[in-house]
């Protein structure tokens, strides 16, 4: 016989899982029991949160689910920011939990039980807020099962996490030798196939985009989801397009390409919103078009009365969700784009030039700025010097992530990744850990002084697994963007920060600390950083009187008020 842990570990191995991010508690221990002698290896960040996050981007780099475990009650509360970025952000993720169930006990709402019953909490309604779907088994073959279809629905149709609640018989008993009903190979049983639009569809979008005077691609996350780079890239070659990306969408396409014009929406690119605006035909491929991406549907930006929309996307409500569509083609985006590259092409005299006119908003002269404390439009002018094709950036929530969105030019796809799908603070630093972790690629993470101090505990879990990210610290003693909106000073609370030490915090964790004030030093801190075999925290002290909103609000976005956020 065979225990269900162990036969649940090998499961795990037939489906070629990697990593396993979380933290020992309650009976997620049975399981993390077998995994020594396991082709799996554990990665134990310094809770739940910075577990989750790591797993989600495990999930988004790779399109293979991250698997995140945990004790159920800190799955729930504390590790949820990894599962709400993964739903909104569409990566694949797996989460074993349990909700410390103790038998005979469970009426009498023993310590920390989350099954839901009278004087408890119920995990089960928590999971069922944010994955797509969540299993409760409660025999060992439900387990397996479960499992199998976690894996199955994490990745089919439009990515998510999925769930499974292990508790009682069901991860302690033995697995029977001949159940009824059969727990079958796990790779056949999680086999998924990508749904393409159909032929009719293609050919309307064919017409559309050939009769088009002034094509755009709005490039989503749903590209990025489906690692279709090459068939975004070839469409917008033979459509003779200008590609624009949403916030999630950056690095699907080359912000150095000359058809490249930015990225949309309310502190996109100028030139970016302007070029939608301008557009006769819109192909919207792997983007849902959500409020930030449209200035908040400012009635000059996209106009359905006046425009085309091709709405590509995998999950046939969101096509013409936002926007009316004329055409939908619902698929996986790199069946779709692949089928619209072979269909047809077109030429015009209006999208490279366009285009060209367009990429002047990559730049500004505060990013050529040598002044102190440094302008941020500089500092990301110095990280962009240091990313190339083979370097990832991680990005925060925050005033940071506008400045990168703005003035990083990604030189290649899957160049930089944002915390965009929920937008929490503290995403940067366990993603970056994660991004080293899967691609070996040198990683540079970015995050206000406050996002940056919410998982700063990743330093050490680097530092604990051989990986080397640099962090950098874009400091303004200050919740900047809330600080910015304040109409005289101090009149919002809870906005200023005590000046902390990084540089004692990284070493602390065994890794370097610079703090830098100049451009010049900044530079030689981040070259540094990435030739070095450990992680290098770099504490750039910014002007905080740059106003980020003032700055980069699009005229879309003030068109409306400009008064969400």
């Amino acid at each position: 016989m065979t225990t269900t842990a162990s036969a649940l570990v090998e499961t795990l191995e037939d489906l070629g899982v990697e990593y396993i991010f979380g933290y020992p508690g309650g009976r997620v221990i049975e399981l993390l029991d077998h995994l020594p002698e396991s082709d799996v290896d554990l990665v134990r960040p310094r809770d739940e949160r910075e577990a989750s996050v790591m797993a989600e981007t495990y999930g988004r780099l790779t399109g293979q689910p991250g698997v995140l475990a945990g004790q159920g009650p800190w799955i729930g509360s504390l590790g949820m920011i990894g599962q709400m970025e993964a739903r909104l952000s569409s990566s694949p993720m797996v989460v074993l939990t349990e909700a410390s169930e103790r038998g005979e006990y469970s009426t009498l709402a023993p310590y920390q039980q989350a099954r839901g019953d009278y004087g408890g909490f119920s995990l089960p309604s928590i999971l069922d807020g944010v994955s797509k779907e969540w299993w409760f088994p409660r025999t060992p073959v439900e387990t397996l099962r479960s499992t199998q279809l976690a894996f199955k629905h994490a990745v089919a149709g439009r990515p998510g996490p999925t769930a499974i609640i292990l508790d009682g018989d069901a991860i302690t008993d033995d697995v029977p030798d001949d159940p009824t009903p059969t727990a079958w190979d796990a790779a056949s049983q999680t086999r998924t196939w990508d749904a393409a639009p159909s032929a009719s569809d293609v050919a309307d979008a064919v017409d559309a985009l050939e009769g088009a005077e002034r094509p755009v691609i709005v490039a989503g996350n749903g590209v990025h989801a489906a690692q279709a780079y090459d068939e975004l890239a070839a469409v917008a070659e033979a459509y003779d397009c200008v590609v624009v990306t949403s916030y999630l969408g950056k690095s699907t396409y080359p912000e150095t390409d000359d058809r490249a014009a930015g990225v949309i929406g309310s502190f996109g690119h100028e030139g970016a919103n302007q070029v939608v605006s301008e557009a006769d035909t819109l192909l919207v491929a792997g983007c849902r078009l959500n409020p930030m991406d449209t200035n908040w549907q400012a009635p000059e930006f996209i106009r359905p009365d006046e425009q085309t929309i091709v709405h590509a996307d995998v999950d046939a409500r969101n096509a013409g969700w936002v926007y009316p569509a004329d055409v939908g083609l619902i698929g996986d985006a790199k069946e779709s784009l692949a089928a619209l590259a072979d269909a047809g092409d077109a030429s015009n005299d209006w999208a490279m030039e366009r285009a060209a006119t367009a990429e002047e908003w990559f730049t500004a002269p505060e990013c050529e700025d040598d002044s102190t404390p440094i302008k941020p439009q500089r500092a990301v002018t110095e990280i962009e010097a240091v990313v190339d094709e083979e370097t990832i950036v991680t990005a925060d929530s925050g005033n940071n992530r506008f400045w990168l969105l703005y003035y990083l030019q990604t030189p290649a796809v899957r160049t930089y990744f944002g915390s965009g799908g929920v937008g929490g603070m503290g995403w940067a630093n366990p993603a970056a850990v994660s991004a080293a972790l899967t691609t070996d690629k040198d990683v540079v993470a970015v995050a206000g002084d406050g996002g940056f101090s919410m998982t700063m505990n990743s330093v050490e879990t680097a530092v604990e697994y051989g990986v080397a990210p640099t962090f950098v610290v874009l400091n303004d003693t200050s919740l900047g963007m809330v600080r910015q909106m304040q109409s005289e000073d101090g009149d919002i609370a809870g906005v200023e920060f005590h000046d902390t030490d990084f540089v004692k915090a990284a070493e602390a964790f065994g890794a370097v600390g610079t703090r830098t004030t100049d451009p010049e030093a900044f530079a030689a801190a981040l070259e540094d950083g990435k030739a070095a075999d450990v992680p290098h925290v770099i504490d750039v002290r910014i002007d905080r009187e740059e106003d980020m909103a003032d700055t980069l609000a699009s005229s879309f976005y003030e068109s409306v008020g400009g008064l969400h956020e």
